[in-house]
């Protein structure tokens, strides 16, 4: 017999029905919320207002699942609601006294996340605030995200490593006259885990060095690809920009001002596990009080990060299980229209875009009819002809 503690293991992956059901409940409130904070993406609009309305949807919709089990089951924002903008890289998540607005033809890259019961949905995508179809070198960088996942998609699979990943995401948005941002790591997503030990590095080089690993059946990934015009290289301008932090478990300190106590005590009771925004806390106390606890690495600080004024960037982000029969794209949204300058050539690009994403099973099993709204994804290569624009529905 098993122990409860080994059950208790065993069940927490993919293989338990119940743990694929919650995944794919997150998922789908990341991707409703995302369609709503796209919704609400236009000229004028506050970006503090478009954030906050993230934020409650996810809260809102979560609330209403599970509601009337015995245990109490955990659900909520797994990641806050971040609109960053232009050459802003990400993590921006401004505080409710902040002023900017969108702009017309502004570039703009959302990401959040969802989680139910502590499994976790990632979303990000870019959208540029325009009618008609997005050109020239905006329409590269946003094709080079995009083409860039799909090869991704088709990449982490049980079998293949991590730095096969890393090699061909570079090759994609070099054709494409891009650079993949350094520093940006894909995580293994685990049960209240949003940085899972196993990762893909964005770029390798001799400064960052992960272990290397090899993708497994029933892991979950969050695959995080961003793309600039520029050189690829993050830089913080500004430490009071930084608004999303996240508890360092294993971290203790005797904090010595009364206000980081007050409010590293609140963030112990409201957010012990994952990344929330000082908007969430008591503004006045919350600036003082969270200065000592990232100096002594209680909290890990989520920084703004730029690229140079002038610069695209992209960013595209999914959660993909990685199920007995293929994997599974549980996030995502469909592209504007793209008409990129550049066009895919490179044979071995060609090859990794025509892979199937599912494995066929054997036997001559009858295909369930799909639900109504159902994706079916069926090893379905991506097009190479729409230069990368071709939608993730």
């Amino acid at each position: 017999m098993m122990s409860d503690e080994e059950r208790e293991e065993k069940e927490l992956d993919l293989t338990s029905p119940e743990v694929v059901t919650k995944y794919k409940s997150a998922a789908e409130i990341a991707n409703k919320a995302l369609q709503l904070v796209i919704s609400e993406c236009k000229p004028k609009a506050k970006i503090v207002d478009i954030c906050e309305k993230g934020d409650s949807f996810i809260r809102e919709q979560t609330g209403n699942m599970y509601k009337n089990v015995k245990k109490k089951i955990e659900r909520g924002v797994a990641f806050p609601t971040c609109i960053s903008v232009n050459n802003t890289i990400c993590h921006f998540s401004p505080l409710s006294s902040d002023e900017t607005v969108l702009e017309e033809g502004d570039m703009v890259k959302i990401d959040l996340g969802c989680h139910i019961d502590g499994f976790i949905a990632v979303v990000a995508h870019t959208h540029v605030l325009q009618e008609g179809p997005v050109t020239g070198r905006a329409a590269d960088v946003i094709a080079a995200a995009n083409t860039a996942a799909e090869v991704a998609l088709r990449l982490v699979r049980p079998g293949k490593k991590n730095k096969d990943v890393t090699e061909a995401i570079q090759k994609v948005a070099a054709s494409y006259d891009c650079k993949i941002v350094e520093g940006v790591l894909s995580h293994q997503l685990k049960q209240f885990v949003i940085d899972g030990n196993k990762v893909v590095l964005s770029v390798a080089n001799p400064e960052t060095r992960v272990d290397e690993a090899e993708f497994e059946e029933n892991e979950v990934y969050s695959i995080d690809i961003v793309t600039s015009t520029g050189e690829g290289k993050p830089k913080l301008l500004d430490e009071k920009q930084t608004t999303i932090y996240k508890r360092a478990v294993d971290r203790n300190y005797h904090l010595k001002m009364k206000a980081s106590r007050f409010i590293f005590s609140e963030i112990t009771q409201k957010y012990p596990i994952m990344p929330f925004t000082a908007r969430a806390l008591e503004e006045k106390r919350a600036r003082l009080g969270l200065v000592e606890c990232v100096n002594h690495d209680l909290l890990q600080p989520y920084p703004v990060l730029h690229e140079k004024p002038g610069d695209f960037v992209a960013h595209i982000k999914f959660t993909v299980l990685l199920m007995p029969n293929g994997s599974d794209r549980v996030t995502s949204h469909p592209l504007q229209d793209l008409q990129p300058t550049k066009t895919i050539d490179d044979p071995e690009i060609k090859a990794w875009l025509s892979l199937g994403i599912k494995t066929k099973k054997k036997g001559g099993g009858k295909k369930k009819k799909g639900k109504k709204g159902d994706k079916t994804e069926d090893a379905e290569p991506m097009d190479t002809t729409t230069n990368g624009a071709a939608s993730q529905e």
